[in-house]
């Protein structure tokens, strides 16, 4: 719809996996979601705009080269893949699906642009994850190393922390060598957390609002905490909460997309940007919720959770991201009225709080 309002002919690519893993684990989006189908009718409705839509695999090559050869998109923007590392980490069966279903749709995009589209440019959804949590700064997908009196520049050092990272890494090696060897254009989008979930575009109709996540699976720690804020859960910290990590708005996101796009690099075929706007760790997070919280009337305690998750709670971290900020993003940052505003809109869909589905119980060990 972001791109869509900004004169974009867009289609849409997807095989509606997300909601059939709600039903496998007994999860739920926190706001009501209508069909993609009866969404781009709203949104035509209420903006005279079209938005085409292809019901399919990026997995399955036929299906994609038949979207591509139909529609020859000048931007990919490359979201399709299961996005979560708990999912990733419940089993073999889960962690194979994770990185079969991502390492190959992605594969499949690169042959397509390779074969139909060359010209074309991605813009890949990848991780701030894949580099874990060095004790050096985070430099934006490359940095200078010397040794032995030899100096180059190489991508950064990865070091992910589930099968679901470690398929953003492979998607990153894959996408630079095909860059390389075919000469394509792509922009890897190394993501931080992402908190909130209304842009313009949403707002427009509550028949247009996107999915929100609160559990213990899919639910980012900032939605997570405000959603047992108001339902009275505590909230859950895992570990120390000293985990530090880059965050942005889903506004920054759009904005950060539509950024990539339209300022493809002329001189190299693989660049990569931190997308995030600001660095705060859990405990951070979870003392703000808990002071506004308390401000609207909820009762907010913090509980410190045995950490599931295999990772350093107390370490160094600091990333760039100057690359977007140089190219004009104006960050919506976070703030204690933003949190006001979550909370109010999740008291709203209150009923609709499954709490048995809240606590962590996937475990990493």
């Amino acid at each position: 719809m972001y791109l869509s309002n900004l004169g974009h002919d867009v289609k849409i690519v997807d095989n509606f996996i997300r909601r059939t893993m709600d039903d496998e684990l007994g999860t739920n989006s926190l706001t009501p979601i209508i069909s993609l189908y009866d969404r781009i009718q709203v949104w035509k409705e209420k903006t005279g705009k079209d938005i085409s839509f292809d019901y399919g695999n990026i997995t399955d090559y036929s299906f994609l080269t038949k979207v591509f050869d139909e529609f020859r998109p000048e931007g990919i923007v490359h979201l399709g893949e299961q996005r979560c590392a708990p999912y990733s980490m419940i089993d073999r069966d889960h962690a194979v699906f994770t990185q079969t279903n991502n390492i190959i749709g992605t594969l499949n995009i690169l042959y397509c642009m390779k074969e139909i589209v060359p010209d074309s440019h991605l813009v890949k959804l990848g991780t701030m994850g894949e580099y874990g949590t060095p004790n050096i700064d985070i430099e934006e997908g490359f940095i200078e190393i010397e040794s032995n009196g030899r100096k180059d520049i190489l991508p950064f050092p990865k070091d992910p922390g589930s099968f679901y990272h470690l398929s953003k890494v492979h998607d990153s090696h894959n996408i630079m060598f095909c860059c390389k060897v075919w000469d394509l254009k792509a922009t890897d989008l190394n993501q931080g957390i992402v908190y909130g979930w209304e842009t313009e575009e949403m707002n427009i109709d509550d028949r247009l609002v996107t999915r929100f996540d609160y559990d213990g699976i899919w639910g980012t720690c900032l939605n997570h905490f405000c959603v047992e804020a108001v339902c009275g859960t505590p909230l859950t910290v895992y570990g120390e909460g000293g985990q530090t990590r880059g965050f942005l708005s889903i506004k920054d996101t759009m904005q950060c997309i539509r950024i990539a796009l339209e300022n493809p690099d002329s001189e190299t075929g693989y660049r990569v940007f931190n997308q995030f706007t600001e660095q705060f760790n859990v405990q951070e997070l979870a003392e703000l919720v808990q002071k506004e919280g308390k401000k609207q009337g909820f009762k907010v305690e913090i509980q410190h959770l045995k950490n599931p998750r295999f990772e350093k709670e107390s370490h160094y971290f600091n990333a760039k991201n100057q690359k977007f900020v140089e190219l004009g993003l104006k960050p919506n940052l976070l703030s204690e009225s933003l949190i006001d505003h979550i909370l109010e809109i999740i008291s709203k869909y209150k009923d609709r709080i499954n709490s048995e589905t809240i606590y962590p119980k996937v475990n990493w060990r």
